[in-house]
């Protein structure tokens, strides 16, 4: 018998396969998956190495991803995909470790909230098992710890403290000198997120003061207001990391404003996707994807990436909310609209992201 490097048909038929590919991947993967899941190339596999209690409704998942994984700033997320009834899904989450245990041992951590009605959270919680592999991309976002030492405020709200706890972790173990205080807002003592890590940062770390206010056993004091700034020594010399639901975050840029806290000052992350903004110039057009000698038309009720996904073509992308970039691409003619600031592009080339970019009038992308 013939082995398939001695028959040249079959090696034909293979390297059509492979050569006719923009991304070899796709072929090798699922055959890879099969062999070894830690072997796959179109995302870095991640195996599933413990999953831990971390508050009511949230678990902590241990992950090692492959070596060739490139690590992580503290503060950034992943896009983690998963196969949920024969539909590959990707969803984005902060990394809660330090930078330094995937230094040490190779080892991150998700900790996730189940969210109700989640399609992704609720089968992560529910069917994720340990011994698992699912894939992950590699980190992004520009929730940085300052270069310079200063005084820093945090203030998180629910599961947004999960990128703070990677940020408090790694100046502890800098030894960071200048103060730190972290406001943290939860609805009961069961939902605080990292509570052991939080008090054992406070016990070792004398830079750090912490809070929390827990809204429904503390009453309507609790809440987020004025006085609990005013208790910040010298807050207008801080910088401020914001971090939870959208409500949260509006009522904190609203009162550190008040403060004086420029913008410069204030660095946010969303937890969920920001609210779309309504335009007032009509939407909708002719949409070209070049790349794919494909043409449609938009009612301007959905964004590049819907649009595109509904003529059966599958442009890259990640978290389908205007944060990790993933999904960005060239713009070759026309105007888009971004739909969370609500302004405009200009008419000509430039880069834009598809998962919030909804035409205005025609428009040509290189996809």
């Amino acid at each position: 018998m013939l082995s398939v490097f001695e028959n040249n048909s079959a090696m034909r038929w293979l390297g059509k396969q492979l050569f006719n590919r923009e991304d070899p991947a796709a072929f090798f993967d699922p055959i890879l998956s099969i062999i070894n899941p830690m072997m796959v190339r179109g995302l870095t596999p991640a195996r599933v190495e413990a999953i831990t209690h971390a508050a009511r409704d949230t678990k902590t998942f241990h992950l090692k991803p492959s070596p060739r994984w490139s690590g992580f700033r503290a503060g950034q997320h992943i896009n983690i995909n998963v196969e949920i009834d024969g539909v590959r899904c990707h969803r984005t989450f902060s990394l809660s470790s330090a930078p330094a245990q995937w230094e040490q041992d190779g080892t991150i951590t998700l900790t996730i909230k189940r969210l109700p009605g989640g399609k992704v959270t609720n089968w992560l919680h529910d069917r994720l098992e340990t011994g698992t592999v699912v894939g992950i991309s590699e980190a992004f976002g520009e929730f940085d710890i300052p270069n310079v030492e200063q005084p820093l405020l945090y203030l998180a709200g629910g599961s947004g403290v999960t990128p703070v706890l990677s940020h408090l972790v790694t100046l502890a173990d800098q030894d960071y000198r200048a103060p730190v205080t972290v406001l943290y807002y939860v609805r009961t003592q069961a939902d605080e997120i990292g509570a052991e890590t939080l008090r054992a940062l406070q016990a070792r770390w004398p830079a750090l003061t912490l809070v929390i206010h827990r809204t429904d056993e503390d009453g309507p004091s609790a809440l987020m207001n004025e006085a609990h700034l005013e208790q910040v020594p010298g807050i207008k010399a801080r910088h401020c990391f914001l971090c939870g639901p959208p409500g949260l975050m509006d009522l904190a840029q609203d009162l550190l404003g008040r403060f004086g806290i420029r913008e410069e000052q204030i660095s946010a992350t969303f937890f969920t996707a920001p609210t779309p903004v309504e335009v007032s110039e009509p939407l909708g057009g002719e949409v070209r994807f070049a790349g794919s000698d494909v043409t449609v038309e938009s009612e301007g009720d959905a964004p590049l990436l819907e649009i595109a996904e509904a003529a059966k073509l599958n442009p890259k992308h990640g978290c389908r909310m205007g944060i990790c970039h993933q999904c960005s691409c060239r713009k070759t003619s026309g105007t888009v609209v971004n739909r969370l600031t609500g302004k405009a592009s200009g008419p000509g080339e430039e880069t834009i992201q598809l998962c919030i970019s909804v035409p205005q009038g025609d428009v040509e992308v290189d996809v």
